[in-house]
């Protein structure tokens, strides 16, 4: 035996307004059937009244009561939009860094927190997409990062003390790297200590911008330019050892 409810086309069913109107236009086709019987059954007129236009207003009326019976907000609970699914492939983008006065105190972190102070001085200055991808096999690449106008920024992070100083070897390393496989628009690389002469110089003929430590406490004060702005983008890739 089947339900009153089952009765209902499913369509109807999964619908509380579709239902509603269903069971409204039910009862109204009950009222306008029981009024055609009384109207053949009743005389003309009852104690002085016209008897079809007192019959035809009671149907408007109790036709304008089931519409708003059947629409009146409590007749049903609000229903709970479904989520919508995420496309398939779709990968959410990278969030973007902390960028509060915390996340940029470059002394108070390891080598690992140090790549995220410099990833979050990334966020701060308008890059888009910022990761921190540096760890085992990393070619070189500690932070991945977009500037506002689309050039792609590759930086290594070198968390040194003061007397401590990156070497020719290191920037030759990230050289070889940064560009013919990470496809950097601009290499940087940034240390709290310093470079040696010969670092240097590899460094500014392969188009290497370098941040030391005098140069990255400027940055982050921002008493000087992000680095990405510091030269053209455009490196000279003649030297490779």
């Amino acid at each position: 035996m089947t339900t009153p409810e089952e009765d209902v086309p499913a369509s109807v069913r999964d619908n509380g307004w579709g239902r509603d109107v269903v069971l409204a236009v039910g009862l109204l086709g009950i009222g306008i059937g029981g009024l055609t019987a009384f109207l053949k059954a009743a005389p003309t007129s009852w104690a002085g009244l016209p008897v079809p236009p007192v019959a035809a207003l009671g149907v408007l009326l109790l036709g304008a009561a089931l519409a708003k019976w059947s629409i009146a907000p409590g007749r049903r609970g609000a229903r709970s939009p479904r989520p919508l699914a995420a496309p398939a492939g779709y990968a959410p983008p990278p969030a973007v860094p902390d960028v509060g006065s915390e996340a940029l105190d470059h002394a108070a972190v390891d080598a690992d927190g140090f790549e995220h102070t410099v990833a979050a001085l990334c966020a701060r200055d308008g890059c888009t997409s910022v990761e921190v991808v540096g760890g085992a096999g990393d070619l070189g690449a500690d932070v991945l990062a977009t500037t506002a106008d689309g050039r792609r920024v590759v930086l290594q992070c070198k968390h040194y003390s003061e007397d401590n100083r990156v070497g020719s070897q290191d920037l030759q390393r990230f050289g070889g790297t940064c560009f013919a496989v990470h496809g950097a628009d601009v290499a940087v690389l940034v240390t709290t200590g310093s470079l040696t002469a010969p670092a240097a110089e590899y460094a500014d003929t392969c188009g290497i911008v370098c941040v030391d430590g005098e140069a990255l406490a400027a940055w982050t004060e921002q008493q000087a330019p992000p680095p990405w702005e510091a030269r053209p983008s455009v490196p000279t890739r003649g030297a490779s050892s």
